[in-house]
């Protein structure tokens, strides 16, 4: 491979040729062959954002020669694009604080306002003006946080939200046996149990909002340790003021730069939320599993949606793969989060030490739910149910016999509802039978319909 010579604090390293890239970068890329896996997109673009942000603040203060603060932002801007995504190679395992990668967009910005100028730029000088690679990478694994939330897992999650409030409207009149540990219970509607799914999602996505705000706060103006040595104290607040008008969010300095540099705690709370939400979606891929299941000798409530077959050797299977791959990811998910919880334990003093990983671990766990999101929608939305196997089911649950409880007394309910389940009969006829109660008043008090209404029913 053609090589170039390039220089830094350590001396020299040969670079390949064609490489936007310098020194630094290349020395990560040697010392770090570990898992062959790059950080994600979208915390490069956060970081080109805010190497772009700052460089319009200290324009704007006089700083930094304005043709070079120009020349940064069009190239910054151009990585957000997408452009060159073979510039940026370093391993995921890698230096705790991320200076590997902060200078890695350093070098790349450098070499592009440079080209674009004609005349030299600094990557430490210039594009890391007022900055420390200790306040660029937290202030990174806030900004792709907060726009992969805003901008992709949120409102997936309201897509599928309300996927399934229209599939339970449409379900409302259709009743089937309620079931607690794993065992038939009282009947309730299709629209009951979806509308207890659709909760769950609401829940998740307003927690998820809720903490938008503190990770809204930027450790950006903290530089090395918090005290913000060779920084503008006007800096963050102006490269607030940029990312604001350029993402549609509300950034803002941190309140202590000494808690946002040390600690990860928004981190660790949004892992945890997002935890939360894959152990909500693993509940409602299991139930759909359960409900699907058969379709002679399991619950075969309902029929999912058929996109391929089942069976490499069993001709005609089909298998619920959309649940079963929602239960993958809420299980990767909840894998990621403890590697959160040990890596937001590493603020050693001054700073966290196992930033790239935090970064690796939210920005693919929230991409993971987004993506699997929207086909759980269309799983449940697609769904049909099996109304007369139901019924039939539904007749015959002796649990339904806890109506007459008030009427006849449990130990008298509980007699019948073992005869009913023995000799495989409905509990109508037995309780015919049983008590002096008349088949109209029965009918009344066993209706399935009604009994999805509680203590409401006439």
């Amino acid at each position: 491979m053609k090589t170039r010579t390039e220089r830094d604090s350590m001396g020299e390293v040969q670079v390949p040729d064609q490489a936007l890239y310098g020194a630094q970068t290349q020395r990560a890329i040697n010392n770090f062959p570990i898992s062959g896996q790059p950080l994600p997109p979208a915390f490069i673009y956060a970081i080109a954002r805010i190497k772009a942000a700052c460089a319009h603040a200290n324009g704007q203060l006089a700083r930094l020669e304005q043709d070079k603060a120009d020349a940064i932002i069009q190239a910054a801007g151009e990585i957000i694009d997408g452009r060159y995504p073979d510039a940026f190679p370093i391993d995921v395992y890698q230096t705790g604080s991320g200076t590997s990668t902060n200078m890695n967009v350093n070098e790349v910005l450098a070499h592009l306002a440079a080209a674009r100028l004609g005349k030299a730029v600094g990557a430490n000088d210039d594009v890391n003006m007022g900055q420390s690679s200790n306040d660029v990478i937290p202030s990174a694994i806030h900004v792709s946080a907060a726009l992969s939330l805003s901008r992709e897992l949120l409102p997936a999650l309201h897509q599928l939200e309300q996927a399934t409030l229209t599939k339970a409207e449409k379900l409302q009149s259709q009743v089937k046996t309620g079931r607690t540990h794993l065992m038939d219970a009282m009947p309730l509607r299709f629209d009951q149990e979806l509308g207890g799914w659709a909760t769950q999602v609401r829940y998740g996505r307003e927690r998820l909002g809720g903490l938008q705000s503190r990770l809204q706060q930027l450790a950006l103006g903290g530089t090395a340790i918090g005290t913000g040595i060779n920084a503008d104290p006007r800096q963050a607040q102006l490269a607030c003021d940029y990312l604001n008008r350029h993402t549609g969010l509300d950034f803002c300095p941190a309140e202590d730069y000494f808690y946002s540099l040390s600690s990860q705690d928004t981190a660790v709370e949004l892992s945890g939320q997002l935890k939360t939400l894959a152990v909500a979606l693993m509940k409602i891929a299991n139930d759909l599993r359960w409900m699907n299941s058969g379709p002679l000798t399991g619950l075969a409530e309902i029929q999912l949606t058929a996109l391929q077959p089942g069976s490499s050797i069993m001709p005609g299977k089909v298998n619920p793969v959309i649940p079963e791959a929602v239960a993958m990811v809420a299980a990767q998910v909840i894998g990621l989060d403890t590697a959160i919880t040990v890596a937001g334990q590493s603020g050693n003093f001054q700073l966290n030490v196992m930033l790239p990983l935090v970064a690796n671990n939210l920005l693919t766990m929230t991409q993971l739910l987004t993506n699997v999101a929207p086909l759980l929608a269309d799983a449940i939305a697609g769904f049909t149910v099996n109304q007369e196997h139901i019924d039939q089911s539904l007749a015959k649950n002796p649990i339904l016999v806890t109506a007459l409880n008030p009427v006849i007394g449990y130990d008298r309910a509980a007699k019948i509802a073992k005869q009913a389940y023995a000799e495989n009969r409905p509990i109508l006829e037995v309780a015919l039978e049983e008590t002096e109660l008349s088949e109209e008043e029965l009918r009344h008090l066993l209706d399935p319909a009604a009994l999805t209404r509680g203590s409401q029913q006439e």
